[in-house]
């Protein structure tokens, strides 16, 4: 056990410069270096000073961006004064990373520490930044926790930057001075991440999500970079959110200020954010400092799938870099999102899944930035898969949300087909039949290049239970199928005018596969998002030659006279103005009265002629309706 008494005269008497410190490092050995915004910059540029008199050291670090060159310096030297071993598991397709990939060591953030610990993989040096000692003798890693815990307890010799810029941040973050062996004393501002710029596909991605897919009092965990940026912004009128994640930023702080982060309904280390890193500026870490909501802890336990799996509706939201058809995913550390590389994903992936009520996203704009590569593929060939295809939940892009958990094949190629950037979805869809994912006869008529439009998406509670109104995806033409053959007798004849006992696939997907523009079918879903039930359908399919649109429905027994009818003839009547649609007619019995109730509840003016048992309904919108 270690003796912490008396720490004070060994602080004093292990002080010294930091290239006094650096010269204490042995030839041929391993050193590690203190993470992300964590980084001890005055050890490292000692580091870098002493290069001639290195020998064969390997340096053991996460990939992140160098303020003090080491890889240049390992490549001028060919590895004989420094060899540089990064923990990573992105695919490597950057510049940069791709020149250094053969030192890449692919791992999940979880299990670096038990590498570290069991001495699989030794560290003889570690070099880390600590807060000030306090009244006992104990500093924080601050904003650098993760695997820098375990690399400093496991270490031959501990080289400490002390930083009174460094927070002091609660949790699972202190090293004894007893534990040090060398204390460099600098003070000088911590790395800082700003904002990243702004992304208007990342702001599509956050409305999305903020509104279908994150619920009041979720527990988050997201990543690094623009879309998450967008994503948190977006929460701000959520309630009762929580946070375990691999990194804290700014922007939680905000969401923490304006009360929407409270950790009250976490289920597991409730009224905490969790953490493991930090990454944002100044103001961001002096929030950080002594605050009581805050721990950090080491990855091995921040990563845990089975500590994850613990909180009360998980989400974790991870950026992608590509999605192929198949559902395989690539991520990397981009432009300004460059501390992500060292993922955490599968980790948060996998925990979300298990827990209960939880969800993983994958969040990806559908293009690069100059909007020429699709970030949708046909098959990831020449690029890593960090995410296998087994393992991928929701999809999203600014074109729409798809759950690939369970679906076929087929299913997964329609889903993501659906949401790419409608310019290559072309293209997508020819390598899909291409590639045996779609049958021959598939084709997606005009869908192929219609922008699904998000603002028709509403969720509402009728009679205790959740329903959602929204357009028809591609992928639904299955359960539009069941819808049908799930209707009464009574409302099959009520809705196609004859008695039938099978409904072709064909029909289904004309129902799914619309343009939303002359052809659109809103439905109203229960269940879970990505396998709900259709009960009820609201279609309108334009008549060109006089610009009025026919309009039918169909509604489950369960759910008629609730208002669902006229909630969906709302949409359909919102989307046809919008497009400038003159107006809607309809065909129905005459004793269909509630069909003929809902038509007359437009409120515009109807007109009505009856031929025989049949009516025929017609409502012109510029006209006002009658007194």
């Amino acid at each position: 056990m270690a003796d912490f008494s008396h720490w004070a005269d060994r602080y004093a008497a292990n002080r010294c410069s930091a290239a006094e410190a650096i010269a204490r490092i042995r030839p041929g050995t391993r050193v590690f270096i203190g993470s992300s915004c964590g980084e001890p910059q005055h050890l490292l540029r000692a580091l870098a000073e002493a290069a001639d008199s290195l020998k064969d050291i390997e340096i053991v670090r996460l990939f992140n961006l160098e303020t003090t060159p080491l890889t240049l310096i390992a490549n001028k030297t060919g590895g004989t004064a420094l060899n540089i071993r990064s923990f990573y598991a992105g695919s490597a397709r950057s510049a940069t990373i791709a020149r250094n990939q053969r030192f890449l060591t692919p791992v999940n953030l979880s299990a670096v520490p038990r590498l570290f610990r069991s001495r699989l993989l030794p560290v003889h040096t570690a070099l880390i930044q600590v807060s000030p000692p306090d009244d006992f003798g104990w500093m924080s890693l601050g904003i650098s926790v993760d695997i820098t815990l375990a690399a400093a307890e496991s270490a031959d010799l501990v080289i400490a930057q002390v930083n009174p810029r460094m927070p002091r941040v609660l949790g699972r973050s202190f090293l004894h001075v007893n534990q040090v062996d060398l204390f460099v004393e600098h003070k000088e501002p911590l790395l800082s991440v700003g904002e990243a710029p702004p992304l208007e596909a990342a702001r599509g991605i956050a409305r999305l999500i903020s509104s279908r897919l994150v619920e009041d009092g979720s527990t988050i965990a997201i990543g690094l970079g623009a879309t998450s940026e967008a994503v948190l912004l977006a929460l701000s009128g959520k309630n009762d959110l929580g946070v375990h994640t691999q990194y804290l930023t700014a922007d939680m702080m905000h969401l923490f200020a304006r009360g929407v982060i409270t950790n009250r309904k976490k289920g597991f280390n409730e009224g905490k954010m969790v953490a493991s890193s930090a990454i944002g500026g100044e103001a961001f870490y002096e929030f950080l400092d002594d605050n009581p909501a805050i721990e950090f802890h080491p990855s091995d336990y921040v990563n845990d799938p089975a500590v994850i799996a613990r909180h009360h509706r998980m989400v974790a939201m991870s950026v992608a870099m590509a999605v192929d058809l198949t559902g395989q995913v690539a991520a990397d550390a981009l432009p300004h999102n460059q501390f992500s590389g060292v993922t955490g994903v599968l980790d948060f992936i996998r925990g979300a899944s298990l827990s209960p009520g939880g969800k993983s996203i994958l969040m990806m704009p559908s293009t690069d930035r100059q909007g020429k590569k699709s970030r949708i593929v046909p098959l990831l060939r020449d690029t890593a898969v960090v995410v296998p295809r087994s393992d991928v939940q929701l999809v999203v892009t600014e074109y729409g949300a798809v759950n690939l958990f369970g679906k076929s094949f087929q299913e997964r190629a329609l889903g993501l087909i659906s949401i790419a950037h409608p310019d290559f979805r072309d293209e997508l869809f020819f390598q899909a039949k291409k590639l045996g994912l779609l049958g021959g006869e598939r084709t997606l008529h005009e869908t192929l290049h219609g922008v699904y439009p998000v603002h028709l998406e509403e969720t509402v509670e009728l009679h205790g239970e959740t329903i959602t109104i929204r357009p028809a995806k591609p992928v639904d033409a299955r359960r539009i199928q069941e819808h049908f053959y799930a209707l009464d007798p009574e409302d099959v004849v009520a809705r196609f005018f004859h008695e039938r006992r099978s409904f072709d696939r064909e029909e289904a997907e004309e129902a799914a596969q619309v343009d939303y523009v002359r052809d659109l079918t809103m439905l109203a879903v229960v269940g879970e998002f990505g396998f709900g039930r259709v009960v009820g359908v609201g279609e309108y399919l334009l008549d060109p030659a006089s610009n009025y649109a026919e309009i039918a429905f169909s509604i489950h027994r369960p759910y008629q006279r609730l208002g669902l009818g006229r909630l969906l003839l709302r949409k359909l009547e919102a989307a046809a103005r919008e497009h400038g649609i003159a107006g809607f007619y309809a065909y129905t019995a005459a004793s269909n009265t509630g069909m003929i109730r809902l038509f007359q509840s437009l409120p515009c003016r109807v007109t009505t002629a009856i031929e025989g048992d049949m009516v025929t309904l017609r409502a012109h919108f510029k006209e006002p309706a009658s007194p």
